[in-house]
């Protein structure tokens, strides 16, 4: 195994892309307090040179430090350069996979973009784009991060018939579609993937299967990465009691493209925002509904019609939702606003509005 740049890039290998991190965090006191810790303090080159004696022999890892942040302060520019990075090396023959440490409080968000921008042409090269991390730091007792980050490099260089190429996501010996990511605990070792469809790595479930193929089957397009300068600025809102009208007024006084409204139980938001957000999509703001309850669908009209121009989140939460109604808006610009030009929420509706798998 190799982990050096030096002379190998012309060679078949792995790509392992650094983001940094819970798996690159270091802890001061790691037997007392191993939750308190600085994330995104050790190189990706570092975290695969404790991998040394444990992989098998034929696989060639090629490191690369993009970032090395606290996931929390992820932004978009990092996201771009990410989406570049991941579809540029794809397009390279000596690239038969390509595996990203990250930290997991903005997972989901990177999860969704990265499936919505390049699993299509993942797929259509037989590679596998795998999403890892840690909910402990590298120098904690019982650290997962060797174990998750060793998990990936095989189902990155696993025989693609165990499942198509794609964006994954691999955590606690589990595989998802990267787009099911969903940290859904603030510290349970499988807490990015406990609430995701997956399967065990090493005994595919055959629905969990059907319904990758499936999926990857209904999704058209990968839509365009945008420049670091142009993502559209979207806002999450969370309906509440007591919600005033003053908070949305608020932003339509702003250069805001976008709410995503985090709305109770279905999708229902505070009665005071009903004028104001109509009057937001009116003006061109992107309105889409979602819940902040945490878990379940948003569906169209449901509890109440939906007024003209919003749009329902579907199975993405708001955090996703956000990503794709950014993407979406990007898409649209990149049309040009013709007549015949797709619209944001067709370009939403891509990511969104799947047909149901089960």
């Amino acid at each position: 195994m190799s982990t050096k740049t030096t002379n190998t890039s012309s060679s078949p290998h792995i790509l392992i892309l650094g983001m940094g991190g819970t798996i690159a965090g270091v802890t001061p006191n790691p037997s007392a307090n191993p939750l308190q810790y600085e994330a995104g303090q050790l190189g990706v080159d570092t975290l695969l040179s404790q991998l040394k004696s444990a992989l098998p022999e034929g696989i060639r890892l090629i490191p690369q430090q993009l970032a090395n942040i606290n996931s929390r302060n992820l932004s978009e520019e990092l996201l771009t350069q990410l989406g570049n990075a991941v579809r540029e090396s794809l397009l390279n023959p000596q690239v038969s996979g390509i595996v990203i440490t990250h930290g997991t409080d903005t997972l989901e968000e990177t999860g969704l973009f990265l499936q919505s921008t390049c699993s299509k042409l993942a797929a259509s090269l037989g590679k596998r784009v795998v999403l890892t991390g840690a909910m402990l730091p590298a120098n904690a007792p019982g650290a997962d991060g060797p174990k998750n980050l060793m998990a990936s490099i095989g189902w990155a260089a696993t025989s693609l018939d165990n499942a198509p190429g794609g964006v994954y996501g691999v955590f606690s010996g589990q595989v998802c579609l990267a787009a099911d990511l969903a940290k859904r605990h603030s510290s349970a070792l499988n807490a990015p993937i406990q609430d995701s469809p997956s399967s065990p790595m090493h005994l595919i479930n055959p629905s969990w299967l059907s319904m990758v193929r499936e999926t990857l089957a209904n999704f058209k397009a990968d839509l365009p990465i945008p420049a670091e300068d142009a993502w559209p600025w979207v806002e999450i809102l969370t309906s509440h009691a007591g919600a005033r009208e003053a908070a949305i007024a608020h932003w339509l006084k702003t250069g805001v493209r976008g709410l995503v409204v985090a709305g109770s139980g279905l999708g229902g938001f505070h009665d005071a925002w009903k004028f104001a957000l109509e009057q937001a999509a009116k003006q061109g703001i992107g309105i889409v509904r979602s819940t902040r309850t945490g878990a379940g669908p948003v569906y169209p009209n449901i509890p109440e019609q939906d007024a003209p121009g919003f749009m329902a989140s579907g199975k993405l939460s708001s955090a996703k939702a956000r990503v794709a109604l950014q993407l979406a808006l990007n898409a649209a610009d990149l049309e040009g606003g013709s007549a015949k030009s797709l619209t944001w929420q067709d370009f939403f509706a891509r990511i969104a509005v799947l047909p149901e798998v089960r």
